[in-house]
C-alpha cells in the first residue's frame, strides 16, 4: 500500500438523460503505483474519459458518481477519500495532487489571454506566489517542455502557436504545481507523429524527473506501448482486460483487445481489406499454431483477417501496377505554385511570402490511389485545394483529361466541380448543424440540377446512405446526432451524390478512432473498387498511407521530398525527412516493448547503484 498512489474501487458513474439512465462506467476498478505510467485504451463511448473525469470530480451536471470509492495515497497529504473531499478542497487538490491536460489544446487554452498568462495565473492560485515569481517559473517551466523562444510563447496568444506548442503549454500549465498524478486525455491524438513522438518523450522525461504517476488515455495501443507500463482495455463502461503492455501485446485474451491490435494497418504486409474490432466480437477468436512464436502483434490474428486469401503479394501488385499506369494521366500538375503573401511594409505593402506549394510537378493515373504524405505546414492540404481552385494558385497549370482548369472562368469551372470532390477532415464542421444528413446528401444534387426532381433525389440519397453502411432511417436526424466514424460516411455519401472521377481525401480519418479509421479505409478502398474511382488520399500518418496508396508523395515545406511506389518509399527511404517520418510511427512490435523492459531495468539498476554510492 506505501507504494500504492492511487486505488479505484467498484467506481460507477451514471447519466440521465431524455431517454433514461444511462451507465456510462459500471463498476470499474484498478491501482496505480507511484511513478508508474497507466494506459486506458478503447474506443470513443467506452469510458476512458468520464473514468478520468470522475477522479477530478469534473463529471457534467448530468452525470454522477453513482458507486465505489477513489482512495489517493499522497505524500504530501496522506490517504484521501476523493469523493468525500469538500467542493473547496476539491480546488485545491486539482492542480496540487491531480492535474488533467485534454484531448483538445486550442479549445483547453482561453483564446483572448496570451499563453503565459494563464500558466502564471494557475502558479498564482495554487502556489500564492507574486506575478514576478510566477513568471519565472513560467519561464522555466517553458524551457522544460522544450518550446521554441519561451520569452516570445509567453506573449504570444493560442492562436499564434501550432498545435504541437499548444500541447506543450498545456503540458507546463499542468506541472506548474508539481502534481503527484498527470492524467493525459488523448494529448497527441490530432498531431503529426512526428510532433507525437517528441510530446510522448516529453512526458516519459518528466515522469522520471518529478517522480509522477501518469494516467495515459488513447485510443491506439501502439500509442499505449510507447509510454505505458501497464493498461487496461475499456468497452462499453467495463475493463475487459488489464496488464503489463508485454503481456497484453504477447499474449491478449479479450478479442476486443485482439481488435484493436489488428485494426491497424500492418506495416510488413498488405492486406486487402483491413480486420475491425467487429470481426473480432462477432467471429471465434482465432488460435495462434502450437509453437508459434509471438514476435510481433500481428501472430496471435492469422486466420481473421490476416490470412492468405487477403494478402495482396508483390507479384499481384506489381500486374496491377503495370495496367494502371500504361493509361494516360487523370490529371498532370506542372509546376504549381501556391504563394501566400506577408504584409510587414509600410501601408501594408508585400515583403515576403510563404510558399506553401512550391513548384510541384506529378502525375495521377485513373483508378490510382495517391497519397500525400508530410507534417502540418508541409502543404499536403494546400496542394488539394489548390487542385480543387478552392484556393488559387499562383502560377503553373492543372491539365485534368486534356483541360487546364486554371483557365476555365468560374461558371465552368463549377461544371468541373461535379467530377472533382473533396472529403474534409473534421466531418462535423463540414456538415451544417441545421441541417439533416438527407438534406445535406440532396444539396449539391440540387445546385447541380442531378437527377429530375426532390423524390429522386431523395431517393438516390438513401441509396447512397445505405452504399456507406448507414440506413434510411436516419435521413432525418442531424449531424451532432452521430459518431465521428458515421458523420465521416455522411461526407463520404454526398461527396458521392455528384458521381464524381476524382476524390481528394484532406485528412479525412486522423481525428477518427484506430478502429473507426478502419473502417472507413475499408470503405473507401471498397467503393475505389466499385466505381473506379481515383483518389488523392492526404496524412500526416506514413503508415496510412503506405497501406491504402499506390504511390505516395513526402512533401516538406512545400517541395516534393521524395516521390514512388509506396512500398519501395517506406522500405527504402532515401531522404532524411523521410526516414524521420517512418521511425514517428507508433509500432507496438513486442521487441520494442522487450527493449524498453530492458532499458527501465538497466537504468532503474544504474539509479540504485548511485543512490547506494552516494
Amino acid at each position: 500500500m506505501e507504494d500504492t498512489l492511487l486505488e479505484v474501487n467498484n467506481l460507477s458513474v451514471n447519466f440521465n438523460t431524455e431517454y433514461g439512465t444511462f451507465n456510462a462506467i459500471n463498476g470499474i476498478s484498478y491501482s496505480l503505483e507511484r511513478g508508474q505510467c497507466l494506459g486506458i485504451v478503447g474506443e470513443s463511448g467506452s469510458g476512458k474519459t468520464v473514468s478520468s473525469l470522475a477522479l477530478m470530480r469534473l463529471i457534467p451536471r448530468a452525470g454522477k458518481i453513482s458507486g465505489g470509492e477513489l482512495i489517493f495515497n499522497s505524500s504530501r497529504i496522506g490517504k484521501t477519500a476523493i469523493q468525500t473531499l469538500s467542493e473547496k478542497d476539491m480546488r485545491s487538490f486539482r492542480g496540487n495532487e491531480i492535474a488533467m491536460i485534454f484531448q483538445e489544446p486550442l479549445t483547453s487554452l482561453n483564446p483572448v489571454l496570451t499563453c503565459g498568462f494563464q500558466v502564471m495565473e494557475a502558479i498564482m492560485l495554487h502556489q500564492h506566489v507574486s506575478k514576478t515569481e510566477s513568471k519565472n517559473r513560467t519561464l522555466e517551466l517553458f524551457k522544460k517542455v522544450k518550446l521554441p523562444r519561451p520569452e516570445t510563447i509567453l506573449d504570444s496568444y493560442p492562436h499564434q502557436l501550432s498545435g504541437g506548442q499548444k500541447q506543450r503549454v498545456m503540458i507546463a500549465m499542468a506541472m506548474s504545481c508539481n502534481p503527484s498524478l498527470l492524467i493525459a486525455d488523448e494529448p497527441t491524438t490530432a498531431l503529426d507523429v512526428t510532433v507525437q513522438k517528441t510530446i510522448l518523450e516529453l512526458m516519459k522525461e518528466l515522469q522520471e524527473e518529478n517522480g509522477m504517476s501518469i494516467i495515459f488515455i488513447s485510443h491506439d495501443l501502439g500509442v499505449i506501448a510507447e509510454i505505458a507500463d501497464k493498461a487496461l482495455v475499456m468497452y462499453k463502461g467495463d475493463i475487459v482486460e488489464q496488464g503489463t503492455i508485454l503481456d497484453l501485446f504477447s499474449n491478449p485474451q479479450h478479442p476486443y483487445t485482439k481488435g484493436l491490435l489488428a485494426c491497424r494497418p500492418p506495416l510488413d504486409k498488405r492486406l486487402r481489406v483491413l480486420p475491425t474490432v467487429k470481426d473480432f466480437l462477432e467471429s471465434p477468436a482465432p488460435q495462434t499454431p502450437k509453437g508459434a512464436l509471438n514476435s510481433t502483434i500481428q501472430s496471435p490474428f492469422r486466420g481473421l483477417g490476416w490470412d492468405e486469401k487477403n494478402l495482396i503479394t508483390p507479384e499481384e501488385r506489381k500486374e496491377a501496377h503495370k495496367k494502371l499506369y500504361a493509361s494516360e494521366p487523370i490529371l498532370k500538375v506542372e509546376n504549381l505554385k501556391t504563394y501566400f503573401p506577408v504584409n510587414h511594409g509600410i501601408f501594408g505593402k508585400t515583403t515576403d511570402y510563404v510558399k506553401a506549394v512550391d513548384d510541384i510537378s506529378f502525375n495521377v493515373y485513373p483508378g490510382e490511389t495517391l497519397g500525400i504524405v508530410g507534417e502540418s505546414g508541409s502543404g499536403k492540404t494546400t496542394l488539394g485545394r489548390t487542385i480543387l481552385r478552392l484556393i488559387e494558385p499562383t502560377s503553373g497549370s492543372l491539365i485534368y483529361k486534356g483541360t487546364d482548369l486554371l483557365k476555365l472562368p468560374a461558371e465552368e469551372m463549377r461544371h468541373y466541380r461535379k467530377k472533382l470532390q473533396i472529403i474534409f477532415q473534421d466531418p462535423y464542421s463540414s456538415l451544417n448543424p441545421h441541417m439533416t444528413i438527407g438534406e445535406s446528401i440532396v444539396e449539391p444534387m440540387h445546385v447541380h440540377n442531378i437527377l429530375a426532381d426532390e423524390k429522386e433525389r431523395k431517393k438516390k440519397a438513401i441509396e447512397l446512405l445505405e452504399r456507406v453502411s448507414m440506413n434510411e432511417s436516419q435521413y432525418n436526424r442531424y449531424p451532432h446526432e452521430f459518431s465521428g466514424g458515421q458523420r465521416q460516411r455522411v461526407c463520404i455519401a454526398r461527396a458521392l451524390a455528384l458521381n464524381p472521377e476524382f476524390i481528394v481525401c484532406d485528412e479525412c480519418i486522423s481525428s477518427l478512432d484506430v478502429s473507426v479509421q478502419a473502417q472507413v479505409i475499408n470503405l473507401l478502398s471498397e467503393l475505389k473498387k466499385d466505381f473506379g474511382f481515383t483518389y488523392l488520399f492526404i496524412s500526416h500518418d506514413i503508415s496510412v498511407v503506405k497501406f491504402i496508396s499506390d504511390r505516395m508523395i513526402v512533401l516538406y515545406n512545400g517541395k516534393i521530398e521524395e516521390m514512388g511506389d509506396a512500398d519501395e518509399i517506406y522500405f527504402n527511404p532515401q531522404k532524411e525527412y523521410t526516414k524521420r517520418l517512418i521511425s514517428a510511427v507508433p509500432k507496438g512490435s513486442i521487441e520494442d516493448i522487450r527493449a524498453s523492459i530492458r532499458n527501465q531495468k538497466y537504468t532503474h539498476h544504474q539509479d540504485t547503484k548511485s543512490t547506494k554510492l552516494h
